[in-house]
């Protein structure tokens, strides 16, 4: 089968294009990264690719809240060509800013009369970067395909997933849509701090669109592919595996294409 190509777009700000293409790479992908001025000036070029991904950072500065720029370029250059992308089968990833850019420019959470969402701030009040236990719920989404629990690290100050009516984030859970949450030490979901850094209703902590091609995730899993990457792994040894938790969600939409 054809090696699936990934584009991974960067703009001014991003600072995790790098370790997500090569997590893409251990993967078995094909992948490129894209400043998204470029992609603007050639919006077709989408076509050429099966995943798209948005990286973790800090697009343009988050000067006007996080992702909200990107999330604007994208809704008003790249709208037609997302959604062209979206209706073939693609894959789409965004990974913390990433998550927030699909949030902000209506992405996530998806749907027939999608219920607007946002990513505000931690409930703790400040930037949270520290390491996090999460339980998969496989079904709906290629990128989560495995049932054993991740350990992954977060680092964002404003990862709290809500939607405007608190509702509906019942029915997100009853649909599959909540593919990962936070978990405590017994690994059950949790909303105590700091096992869930921001406070997400839900214990939310990636979800997906009703395809489940859509995905967006607060955790950074291209920040542990390798055993060496998890701060413990002098003590946890061949327990960790041969491969780092992360590279689970990579591997897991290269198949579903593969």
């Amino acid at each position: 089968m054809a090696t699936p190509r990934v584009i991974v777009l960067r703009a001014p700000g991003t600072n995790c294009d790098e370790e997500t293409a090569e997590a893409w790479s251990r993967a078995g992908a094909r992948p490129e990264t894209w400043h998204v001025g470029r992609l603007l000036e050639e919006p077709h070029a989408l076509d050429l690719f099966q995943i798209l991904t948005i990286p973790g950072g800090f697009s343009y500065g988050d000067d006007l809240g996080a992702g909200r720029i990107l999330a604007t370029h994208l809704a008003r250059g790249l709208g037609d060509a997302l959604r062209r992308f979206h209706d073939r089968g693609g894959l789409i990833l965004g990974i913390c800013n990433g998550f927030q850019v699909l949030v902000r420019c209506g992405l996530l959470p998806g749907g027939e009369a999608p219920c607007p969402a946002t990513l505000a701030h931690n409930e703790s009040g400040r930037f949270e970067a520290r390491w996090i236990t999460l339980l998969p719920r496989p079904g709906l989404s290629p990128f989560v395909s495995f049932t054993e629990p991740l350990d992954l690290p977060v680092a964002h100050g404003e990862g709290r997933f809500l939607l405007a009516d608190p509702a509906v984030m019942g029915k997100l859970d009853d649909a599959g849509r909540i593919v990962l949450k936070y978990a405590d030490a017994r690994r059950e979901p949790t909303q105590d701090y700091p096992a869930n850094p921001n406070g997400s209703p839900f214990a939310a902590a990636g979800v997906c669109d009703e395809t489940g091609r859509i995905f967006g995730l607060m955790p950074h899993p291209e920040r542990f592919v390798s055993p060496l990457h998890h701060p413990r792994w002098t003590r946890l040894g061949d327990a960790l595996g041969p491969e780092g938790h992360g590279l689970k969600i990579f591997r897991g939409a290269v198949a579903a294409l593969s």
